[in-house]
């Protein structure tokens, strides 16, 4: 039997990456009563004098619009007249009959509007700096208040380049944290996604109880929009970060932050925002540090350039994997990145998983003649194949342009025993692989029928979500026990 409380004693670690290596609560005696008023100046605080945010007295819609202005004209090195800015704001910063979805696709997908000046010039106007998020201007706000079917005046509002993409809500300690997520639903139907509302671009919702504090994605989907699809921070042992001060300092700092926002959600085919959970990102991020130490150390080929991901069952790898294989195929390093998986029905399912999470961004093949002409497109769409056809491609190209480029192989349930042939054939045929696998149920020394473990195959585990980490943030079905009394 495997000992899960040891099961991190054999993850590789890094000093890289938005997640802590190891959380340590302090011991705070001081926190017992505080209001809500003073949970909210102790975060403006924390934001202000410890994470540098920039402090704005804003309270109004107005004052939102008129700050936004300054803020995309610095990111951007550009002066809007009057009338250009009021011909930016109609034509694409908030176009009549814009709702939730049109905005968040800005944030996720089109932040970037070739606007045409007065005298005729055309610029690439950015909303958010991707490629550079220090370029990001950080402020927070609170109070504002906003007429729609009702009057709300909001707790705390974190501003990204001017837009608020993060809303704080707060209740004082001893209240139930599901009261602050009631509140968000409240709002979101009465004056969030009014009229003329850039609160319609909010990403991200934060709920706090000082003592409690989750994170979700803001969505119209109405399976998404429940409060059990919250979730807290943690870092990369899992270990929960429940204090709204420790998460403060370690979700809301400005990296962290625009990370998450930039790099860690997927705005899917059916118009849902996802946010991945930390341990989703903990795992990216170990295969993308990876992927960096192996260009880095030119060891590509070798099983210092691989390692395997347990995850348990139910708890999102596909999102996983998928977010993984397309931050590697943005690499300018990388040449090739294959997901495998070792059933026909898997490919299929696969493919349709990862298009519903961004369209066109895979490359299928119903045969090994297939395979062959997508390895050979010069596109940087992952390849989703099963190992059947990619052994069919080795005997049928022995000596194939592709063998020599540094690709990338993530492999589905990597613990299946066929797997062990075509990891061979595969290792002799690539000269610069890097290889992932991705499992519920790793081979261990201990309940090996081959003699070989997961370990020997893909190299040292990148990260671990095993069972008891799933229970206790109740992210997998209950367990249902009949008892028989004779």
């Amino acid at each position: 039997m495997v000992d899960y409380s040891k099961v991190h004693e054999v993850i590789a670690e890094t000093n890289e990456g938005i997640l802590l290596a190891e959380y340590q609560p302090e011991y705070r005696t001081d926190r017992e009563y505080q209001s809500e008023a003073d949970l909210e100046n102790q975060l403006i605080s924390d934001l202000v004098n410890h994470l540098n945010y920039e402090r704005l007295n804003i309270h109004t819609p107005e004052e939102l619009l008129a700050n936004a202005k300054v803020q995309i004209e610095k990111l951007n090195k550009v002066t809007f007249s009057d009338a250009e800015w009021d011909r930016f704001v109609v034509e694409y910063l908030d176009c009549p009959n814009e709702g939730l979805v049109e905005k968040t696709r800005k944030i996720q997908e089109n932040y970037i509007y070739d606007f045409v000046f007065d005298d005729g010039r055309i610029k690439n106007i950015f909303i958010l700096d991707k490629k550079n998020i220090h370029n990001n201007s950080m402020q927070v706000i609170n109070q504002v208040t906003q007429v729609g079917s009702h009057t709300n005046r909001y707790d705390v509002t974190i501003l990204v380049n001017g837009l608020p993409l993060v809303q704080i809500e707060l209740k004082r300690r001893g209240v139930s944290l599901k009261e602050a997520f009631e509140q968000i639903h409240r709002y979101s139907k009465e004056s969030f996604n009014s009229e003329n509302s850039l609160y319609k671009y909010i990403q991200i919702f934060v709920i706090s109880n000082g003592t409690y504090t989750r994170y979700f994605a803001n969505t119209t989907a109405q399976n998404k929009n429940h409060y059990e699809f919250t979730c807290e921070w943690a870092d990369r042992k899992n270990r929960t970060i429940h204090d709204l001060e420790d998460f403060t300092n370690y979700f809301l700092s400005k990296r962290v932050l625009l990370e998450v926002l930039t790099k860690y959600c997927v705005f899917d085919a059916d118009n849902t925002l996802l946010i991945m959970r930390p341990y989703q990102i903990a795992a990216t991020e170990s295969i993308l540090w990876k992927i960096k130490s192996a260009n880095d150390n030119n060891n590509f080929g070798t099983l210092d350039a691989c390692g395997y991901i347990w995850h348990t069952t139910g708890s999102g790898k596909t999102l996983t994997s998928f977010k993984a294989a397309r931050l590697a195929t943005s690499l300018d390093y990388i040449d090739k990145v294959f997901f495998v998986v070792d059933r026909k029905d898997l490919d299929y399912q696969t493919m349709k998983e990862y298009q519903k999470f961004q369209p066109n961004s895979v490359n299928g093949s119903s045969s090994a003649k297939e395979l062959k002409r997508n390895i050979e497109m010069s596109d940087d769409k992952i390849i989703v194949t099963t190992i059947q056809k990619l052994n069919n491609f080795i005997t049928k190209n022995t000596d194939h342009p592709i063998y020599d480029k540094k690709c990338i192989l993530i492999f589905d349930e990597c613990h299946r025993s066929q797997f062990g042939k075509a990891q061979k054939r595969i290792k002799k045929a690539f000269k610069k692989f890097s290889l992932f696998g991705f499992t519920g149920t790793p081979i261990f020394s201990a309940n090996t029928l081959t003699g070989e473990t997961t370990q020997d195959v893909f190299g040292k585990m990148l990260h671990s979500y095993v069972i008891t980490d799933a229970i206790r943030d109740k992210k997998v079905l209950k367990f249902k026990v009949d008892y028989n009394y004779i």
